[in-house]
């Protein structure tokens, strides 16, 4: 009898992104079983139109004390007799579910370790870099973990505003509310210096939810759908035509570089391109240790050097 197998990843949007070539892998190492993914209800929708993965377990993630909902994910877990849990969440709140909701075998960045490495240590290393190790050592045979595929969420049916040019810039100016300090603040005066070096260009910011009305500030184009953000399909659809994206560190920028999008992401001190995995031969970057130090001078030549 196939036994089924269990992924973990409950977000964010730029993980999510990056977790597409390990559920290839495990997809592909278990084409016989039945595959899940227990995640958040932000990416419901997301996994429910995902190629390698068959079916979609919310987790609200409420309180450990809550006993009545941990006794009832522990119940489905158990019933549904999961040959493996492959963790790839690899959080403080995984970690407990490890040791107290399965009995099941649990791959997660813990459990393969070897003797002489700490966690500590392990987690220095980059996120797909993580990833493929977390695989390797669990026996699967990988071919996907450090490219991504996510073409499949291309929305060829949705259509792009007439009133976007055929040719056109996409940017990202805007960063999760926890996160300000990624934010670069020169996004209006690279605007103004791409209309004057670029006429033939459109400049064109897709927001996220609740991000509209700050981006009526800028003066570009808007793609949203109904007067309503893009989701994660229509993003992707404004994305592979564009012909440069310049970001934040943030989600769709992730989403941009996997998908071959030429671009470039700017970071502070926050981390690092090499340790978030975004930096393609397509896709660059620059960095400082105050992300208010990087020039727009430094992000134009960057961006005419392409275009």
């Amino acid at each position: 009898m196939e036994r089924n197998i269990l992924v973990i990843k409950h977000g964010s949007f730029g993980d999510i992104i990056q977790i597409n070539g390990c559920l290839k892998d495990i997809r592909q190492n278990y084409l016989k079983n039945k595959i899940y993914i227990l995640t958040t209800p932000a990416f419901k929708n997301y996994f429910e139109k995902c190629p390698f993965v068959d079916e979609v377990i919310l987790d609200k993630r409420k309180s450990r004390w809550n006993l009545i909902y941990l006794y009832r994910l522990r119940k489905f877990i158990t019933n549904h007799k999961f040959e493996r849990v492959f963790d790839l969440q690899n959080s403080k709140r995984t970690e407990f579910y490890r040791k107290y909701l399965s009995s099941s075998e649990w791959v997660s960045s813990r459990t393969i370790l070897k003797s002489s490495e700490t966690k500590k240590e392990f987690d220095k290393k980059s996120t797909l870099e993580r990833f493929k190790i977390q695989l390797l050592r669990s026996n699967i045979n990988i071919e996907f973990v450090n490219k991504p595929p996510v073409s499949w969420m291309i929305d060829d049916d949705f259509k792009i505003s007439s009133q976007i040019k055929k040719n056109y810039i996409v940017i990202f100016p805007f960063c999760s509310p926890k996160h300000q300090q990624k934010i670069w603040p020169y996004y209006n005066e690279l605007i103004l210096k791409l209309k004057s070096n670029f006429p033939d260009l459109d400049i064109v910011i897709a927001p996220g939810p609740g991000e509209i009305n700050a981006a009526k500030k800028y003066k570009v184009k808007l793609c949203l759908h109904n007067n309503k953000p893009t989701n994660f399909f229509q993003l992707s659809k404004l994305l592979i035509g564009a012909k440069y994206v310049i970001s934040n560190d943030t989600g769709p920028a992730h989403l941009a570089a996997h998908m071959g999008c030429h671009g470039l992401v700017l970071f502070g001190s926050h981390t690092t391109p090499k340790k978030v995995s975004i930096e393609t031969s397509h896709f660059s970057s620059i960095s400082s240790k105050n992300i208010n130090d990087i020039s727009v001078e430094a992000v134009y030549k960057k961006i005419n050097s392409h275009l």
